[in-house]
């Protein structure tokens, strides 16, 4: 009875938790070189946001019914019900019940950390990531992985060298990736989610709710901290995956990276949901980076005002996603080019942007297993930083798992951690191969990271059946690169 309890608490807690991904209700020719004085990059950071008060298997959860909740909203179709997400964390926490792994135990070790909370108004904690050892391919998931899983963490990005660059932090095990920026006058750092499956930027007001009451222990924005703030009487709303915001429209001062941007239109949140208000949330604001033909604001996104007022030469946004196992800590975001120090120049193709709403959508070519082509024809993916795992529809999942040595059952798809199966992705006729590592995400015994691990690609129940959501697991292995003006995508081979 009183495991029971416990479990229902944890439920509650991940059903109310922090979404990694977000995305709205409304469903290049050439790069820059790096000395390109009209382009921008920005580092992605990782944000310390201890998740100890919920057991890494039930975020995994968390992060496949977003997954399914985002794909319902990029499509067009209904969400799947609540009760059946519901179904989906029972039969995750049976599962804990019922393992190895001690989930009481867990919970205890959950309950003496519940009170650790990043603040925004102090220097973030940091995770000594040179301190834990990495295991390679096929030696089964590292141990900076299972910690960061259990822990969180921020990892910082590395200065960028290139121009206009920022980086991006690592959330916990490769989870987000998060940007900081300044917004108003004097100049306040806010913690920005950068995000490509959606487009609208917002930050939470000075005079922000929520269910609880206030928006928690974030960075704020409006007239009493910046004197350049104008608040506008034109309503917004947003409604994401996991959680919504409504507010108002304002314009005030952005800079990013250095680049100057004032005047420019995004939301204040007068109201967040709890999964944007709550403490433990690792970020301020979101910045979406789809187009703004998407856009719920209705106005251009950061980086289409940056091109428009001649900031940056075009309304490119380009990603290097790091991976944590690897400690090199060099992800980034760049805004107007791309870092040609990142990716091989010979590998790079362009491919039309084939969604007509405003997402980032690209025609699969080829999906192979080991060498071995699937069979699989006239399907597309959505590329999406703002989605940790692979979703993809049932029978295709299934029949990738088959070839590569996993299984999937009604919970959960799952392969050995010492699995060294090579998934490729074709673009544009070029095979882009996802690291082995990439497809085990998570022990479901954390106290054996040689047994098996859950699968970086997992069933969607809802979109059609060639529709797939392509997001960290595959975008740590390729530069990506999105241009607005020309409606294209791009993608290179990591230097």
């Amino acid at each position: 009875m009183q495991l029971s309890i416990v479990f229902a608490v944890l439920l509650a807690c991940i059903l109310n938790s922090t979404p990694s991904n977000a995305i709205p209700a409304r469903a290049r020719a050439h790069h820059q070189m790096r000395a390109n004085p009209r382009m921008v990059t920005m580092p992605l950071k990782r944000l310390y946001v201890p998740r100890t008060d919920v057991h890494p298997q039930l975020l995994l959860q968390q992060h496949i019914n977003r997954g399914n909740k985002r794909l319902a909203r990029m499509t067009g179709r209904s969400e799947p019900p609540e009760h059946e997400l519901r179904t989906e964390m029972h039969k995750r926490m049976y599962i804990l019940e019922s393992a190895s792994v001690d989930a009481s135990s867990a919970t205890t070790v959950a309950r003496s950390h519940f009170s650790r909370r990043h603040s925004r108004h102090s220097k973030p904690s940091t995770m000594a990531a040179s301190n834990v050892s990495s295991t390679g391919t096929g030696s089964g998931v590292s141990s900076l992985d299972i910690q960061a899983a259990e822990n969180g963490g921020l990892t910082p990005a590395k200065q960028p060298t290139a121009n206009n660059t920022l980086g991006l932090d690592i959330d916990a095990d490769d989870v987000g990736y998060i940007a900081t920026i300044q917004i108003g006058t004097p100049p306040q750092n806010f913690n920005i989610l950068m995000d490509s499956g959606s487009a609208d930027f917002w930050v939470g007001s000075e005079s922000c709710q929520s269910q609880q009451g206030t928006c928690g222990n974030h960075t704020f924005l409006g007239s009493n901290s910046s004197s350049s703030f104008v608040q506008s009487n034109q309503n917004f709303n947003v409604t994401y995956g996991s959680g919504s915001v409504a507010g108002v429209l304002c314009q005030d001062n952005v800079n990013m990276a250095g680049l100057q941007l004032n005047n420019h239109t995004f939301g204040v949140a007068n109201e967040e949901s709890v999964q944007f208000s709550a403490d433990t949330v690792p970020f301020d604001g979101l910045m979406g980076l789809a187009q703004s033909t998407l856009s719920n604001e209705k106005v251009p996104t950061p980086v289409e005002s940056l091109a428009s007022n001649g900031l940056i030469s075009s309304a490119i946004s380009s990603f290097k996603i790091s991976r944590l196992a690897d400690q090199l800590n060099d992800g980034e975001v760049t805004f107007g080019g791309l870092d040609s120090t990142k990716f091989v120049a010979s590998t790079l193709i362009t491919i039309p942007n084939v969604s007509k709403i405003g997402f980032w959508e690209g025609a699969l070519n080829a999906i192979t297993v080991n060498g071995q082509n699937t069979g699989m024809t006239g399907r597309t993916a959505i590329l999406d930083t703002g989605t940790t795992l692979i979703i993809a529809p049932p029978a295709d999942t299934l029949a990738v798992m088959t070839m590569i040595g996993g299984t999937c059952d009604t919970q959960q798809c799952t392969i050995p951690c010492t699995s060294n199966a090579s998934v490729a992705l074709s673009f544009g006729n070029a095979s882009f191969t996802i690291d082995p590592r990439d497809m085990v995400v998570l022990p479901v015994d954390l106290n054996d990271p040689t047994g098996d691990c859950t699968a970086g690609i997992q069933p969607g129940t809802i979109g059609t059946d060639t529709e797939w959501l392509v997001g960290d697991v595959f975008l740590k292995n390729a530069y990506l690169s999105v241009d607005t003006t020309n409606n294209e995508i791009s993608l290179a081979k990591l230097s």
